[in-house]
């Protein structure tokens, strides 16, 4: 048996169900571990927004793959032989061909990739459609703005990326002098193109990005995300963030013609690997 473990908010999630979903389309017996990561909380409840369904992994299932077993006799077991867990991580930021072939496992990471699911592609788009979203009036009056104009999404994330902690891994990538770049592109290919800005710190958004054609998507919190993922799909051009939000609202944008911009690289990553997360990219992505 093998389970795939949900982390992550929203984007995240997204790719480990379309590995998923890869893994049952080569005929293996997968679960879903949506329990671990999130206790209690809500946040493994992020794709009832699309109405899918998964086989659960059961909490005996977890203790069995990751040898836990808390009983007398494992625990003295587990000391003279070791454990036996059978958790498999991803080895890179990039597309590791054994997360397809490890069995059984429970397998960890974030599968940022289409090379994981893109022989199944039309089988992830009708998974990811919004069937259990109904559109409030608000989002319904900002979905015809972008529907009767030539749309760009933009999406800028804040909030967690400023945290000390991750400036490392995120500083310096989607900066302002990256956006401007992206805008200005689009601007001389795309005339008349409207922009309309997401972001989890509107405020700072509108005060940064002025003008006739710049609009800033507000009203909806990070509770209610899918809402925005909703809306930027639905743009025609989009110039995503290094976030797998703004990566699956340009992949679900199923524009022949669409444009997507993306920042030249994904991550700060120190150490030999000279490009990192290059398997992020789709082919249609426009790297500035």
């Amino acid at each position: 048996m093998i389970a795939v473990q949900l982390s992550g908010g929203l984007g995240n999630q997204m790719f480990e169900y379309a590995l998923y979903l890869k893994l049952k389309s080569l005929g293996k017996a997968v679960k879903i571990d949506d329990f671990t990561c999130y206790g209690a909380g809500q946040r493994r409840q992020m794709l009832d927004v699309f109405g899918v369904s998964y086989e659960r992994l059961s909490m005996e299932e977890y203790v069995a793959l990751t040898d836990s077993n808390l009983r007398l006799s494992h625990r003295i077991r587990r000391r003279l032989t070791g454990r036996r867990d059978l958790s498999y991580r991803e080895k890179s930021v990039n597309f590791d061909p054994q997360v397809l072939t490890r069995e059984p496992a429970l397998l960890l990471g974030c599968f940022q990739s289409e090379k994981y699911f893109s022989d199944i592609a039309d089988r992830v788009r009708e998974a990811f459609r919004f069937r259990n979203f109904v559109p409030d009036a608000r989002t319904l009056d900002w979905e015809r703005q972008i529907q009767n104009s030539l749309s760009v999404g933009v999406h800028i994330r804040r909030g967690d990326y400023l945290d000390p902690k991750y400036s490392a891994l995120y500083q310096g990538i989607c900066d302002d002098a990256y956006y401007e770049r992206a805008i200005a592109y689009l601007k001389k290919s795309l005339t008349g193109a409207r922009f309309f800005f997401f972001s989890n710190d509107p405020e700072w958004v509108k005060a940064h990005y002025r003008g006739a054609d710049y609009t800033v998507v507000e009203g909806n919190g990070e509770d209610a995300g899918y809402a925005d993922l909703y809306l930027m799909r639905s743009c025609r051009h989009q110039i995503i963030a290094n976030s797998s939000f703004s990566w699956w609202a340009a992949w679900l944008n199923d524009d022949p013609h669409k444009k997507v911009i993306a920042p030249g690289r994904w991550l700060n990553v120190a150490g030999p690997v000279r490009e990192p997360c290059v398997d992020i990219y789709t082919k249609e992505m426009i790297r500035l």
